[in-house]
């Protein structure tokens, strides 16, 4: 009966409809994906020939606090578990990026418009930078010399003879390189130099020449590191001994060996109380920090960490260093929450730091996976935000209140330091929780930025949203103002133009606006997928299948595209074409809404009506089905009383993306409720869709997407009947 009276009402405007079909916006994306294999499968899942290389390593590391030069030794057992003969192997040399000759330092595009202090600041630190690896020494395990190529951040062994399925093969090599100022020259490791007390802090990041992927998709990943496309790696155990000076403290990837010989009885005692404790205990004070900054030994200790099953090793050394740390539950397992900081960071890292690790962990879980790890750390110094296993570098420093500071002083003051709070309460989640996205769901940076900034910043997004109501998180704003996961937020970046934009499914290096692209659209596209396309519950499904196929493993888009469709049942090929594929945008206009109404003998339309009014001529229609034996149920004769209200909505695309049609209704007696229709109502007419909703009551007002879910980039054309700021945001709640 449905079908009849939907012909009837839309009479001509279905016909002009199926004229204009264009089944773009839902083809299949077949044709874009890989064709699945025995080792990446139709359904997401690693093959049953899947394989994955393995690279051990044994690192002995120096470090001159006089003279910020590191110097070190290392010797790496790799495996080929491929079905393929090796005859060479790939490193990667990330630390000459940072050398005056290398691709990444001229291929920069400098332009000393807008901040071009610090422009010229990092063309002066890099055009005399002397930076990069001295690397020497390289032999078999037997001690012959190796016959190797630097090129620029890559460096290829010649292997003596091919390595084949299921071999291994040992080599050593030493190298040495000046640790940069992280202030001046950026990146993602590097010193901090304290001049009030004349103390450095270290954060090392990328120190040691570290094995390429070589896998079943691209062979060996060894595109040059220019800085923004992150790292593919190898997973395997790493054993490091870190020789600092002895009053550093030093925090790193992985387990301590020989804390009973670094730390003193009465922290060894606050180590064993933080292992039971509810609370962070603080192992290494402020006080011993202090006057460790004061004394400054010339004797020396090693650090021994042990890590296994990870795919890189970060640390952090300083002698003005606060450690506090306590173990949290994950799972049924105990994992140590850690936190590593100078003095400059009180109060608010020992007040929020550790606790923000512990959330982090929750709720991650919650999502992906069991946090696997034995430890997660947080340390603060130069770096804002960076990521490697176990560990993260954070910023997020209190601001001083300014001697003799005015009522105003202390105004801007205090505003600043709450910006500080949220800066480093969502930087804390957002590193650590780069421990799931891609240290352990181990996906290829240099390759596809989305794949581990995206979904982490999505995840960010739950854990900022789900902070518990406690003491730490007492001065925290309810609902937390995240940056990026709402719908509204990432309008501005879709509304932009065109040519300043590129798809999320763009190599990072070519990326534009990259924390818009990288960061905010595929955090928001997910946050949809799960609230306004999926539902939460298929979602949350499908994206815990995605991150238990895949940890410790190396996914590529097609995995979590097909994994994701696989495991809820839902065909979401529109979905990724639109928002990875294109830089379309949507925008539904409700052009128009017409009330239709079934008349009895004598009756006439309703004057009163907010809506252009029509009869519904519904009385051939119903004795053709008579004469054909099709009786009216009382149900179906009560549905088409003349008491019922038939509106008819007409809506426009004027974009190009497709989203599901959310429509509240506001009726005259002050009630309101949402119709929610899918994206598929778009897929015979991307540009234009009619929309009936039948009603007991009348209707004073129908709006599109009320609670700014679908990134309608113009809200101005979104109600009906039209009123004046009918598009502003204002007085609405969100979701």
């Amino acid at each position: 009966m449905k079908k009849y009276i939907l012909s009837f009402l839309f009479g001509a405007g279905v016909l002009s409809m199926q004229a204009q079909v264009l089944g773009s916006k839902f083809e299949q994306l077949d044709y874009l994906l890989p064709t699945p294999n025995t080792y990446r499968t139709a359904d997401g899942s690693p093959g049953h020939e899947y394989w994955q290389q393995r690279a051990d390593y044994k690192i002995n590391v120096t470090l001159d606090d006089t003279k910020q030069w590191v110097k070190g030794s290392e010797t790496i057992t790799y495996y080929n578990n491929s079905p393929n003969e090796l005859r060479y192997l790939w490193l990667q040399l990330d630390q000459n990026m940072f050398s005056k000759e290398s691709n990444t330092y001229k291929s920069e595009s400098f332009d000393l418009d807008g901040n071009s202090g610090r422009n010229l600041l990092g063309w002066a630190s890099s055009s005399n930078s002397p930076h990069g690896f001295v690397i020497s020494n390289v032999k078999d395990s037997k001690g012959g010399l190796l016959q190797y190529k630097e090129n620029y951040t890559m460096m290829r062994i010649d292997l003596p003879e091919p390595l084949k399925k299921g071999q291994k093969f040992t080599f050593s090599l030493d190298w040495s390189f000046y640790v940069i100022d992280a202030n001046k020259m950026g990146g993602r490791g590097g010193y901090e130099f304290f001049p009030t007390d004349g103390n450095y802090l270290y954060e090392m990041a990328q120190w040691f020449p570290r094995m390429c992927v070589y896998n079943d998709v691209y062979g060996w990943q060894h595109k040059q590191f220019l800085g923004r496309g992150e790292f593919a790696l190898v997973f395997g155990d790493y054993e490091v001994n870190i020789n600092v000076p002895a009053d550093h403290v030093v925090a790193a990837t992985g387990e301590l060996q020989n804390a009973s010989s670094l730390l003193t009885p009465a922290q060894l005692q606050r180590w064993e109380k933080a292992k039971t404790a509810k609370e962070p205990v603080v192992i290494v004070t402020q006080e011993e920090a202090v006057q460790a900054e004061k004394k400054k030994a010339s004797e020396r200790k090693t650090w021994t960490y042990k890590a296994q099953n990870v795919r890189d090793f970060a640390w952090a050394s300083s002698r003005k260093f606060i450690w506090d740390a306590f173990q949290v539950d994950n799972a049924g397992k105990k994992v140590w929450a850690m936190s590593y900081y100078p003095k400059e960071g009180n109060p608010l890292w020992g007040e929020k730091s550790t606790w923000t690790v512990a959330h982090t962990l929750n709720i991650y879980s919650k999502y992906s996976i069991d946090y696997p790890y034995p430890v997660a750390i947080s340390v603060h110094g130069p770096v804002f935000g960076m990521e490697y296993p176990m560990i993260c570098f954070n910023g997020g420093r209190p601001i001083p209140m300014p001697a003799n500071a005015t009522e105003d002083d202390k105004k801007k003051n205090a505003e600043a330091n709450d910006r500080t709070k949220y800066a480093m309460v969502s930087v804390i989640i957002h590193e650590v929780g780069h421990n799931y996205f891609p240290m352990i769901i181990n996906s290829d940076e240099r390759q596809w930025s989305w794949m581990d900034e995206g979904l982490n910043s999505f995840l960010q997004f739950r854990a900022e949203q789900e902070l518990p109501e406690v003491a730490w998180t007492k001065d925290l704003k309810r609902p937390y103002p995240s940056r990026r996961g709402p719908a509204a937020n990432i309008v501005g970046y879709m509304k932009s133009a065109p040519d300043t934009q590129v798809p999320i499914m763009t190599n990072s290096e070519q990326v534009k606006q990259f924390g818009n692209n990288a960061y905010g659209k595929p955090a928001t596209a997910l946050n949809v997928l799960r609230e306004t396309v999926m539902g939460k519950e298929l979602f949350d499904y499908a994206f815990k299948q995605y991150s238990n196929k895949w940890k410790f493993k190396h996914p590529e888009p097609a995995d979590f595209f097909r994994t994701m469709e696989d495991a809820s049942g839902v065909d979401l090929d529109w979905f990724w074409r639109g928002w990875f594929y294109t830089v379309d945008f949507y925008e539904p206009n409700l052009e128009s809404v017409t009330l239709y109404k079934i008349l009895e003998n004598g009756q006439s339309l309703p004057t009163a009506s907010a809506f252009p009014t029509k009869e519904v001529k519904l009385g051939n229609a119903v004795k053709r089905m008579e004469e054909n034996g099709i009786i009216l149920s009382d149900a179906e004769k009560k549905a088409l009383s003349p008491n019922k209200n038939f509106y008819v909505l007409k809506v426009k695309n004027n974009g190009e993306l497709v989203m599901p049609l959310i429509v509240e209704v506001t009726y005259k007696d002050g009630t309101k409720q949402t119709e929610r229709f899918p994206a598929e109502i778009w897929r015979m007419n991307h540009k234009e869709v009619f929309r009936m909703i039948a009603t007991d009551k009348e209707v004073s007002s129908f709006r599109l997407d009320p609670n700014l879910e679908t990134t309608d980039t113009d809200t101005n054309n979104n109600t009906f009947p039209r009123t004046a700021g009918s598009g502003s945001f204002d007085g609405i709640k969100e979701k």
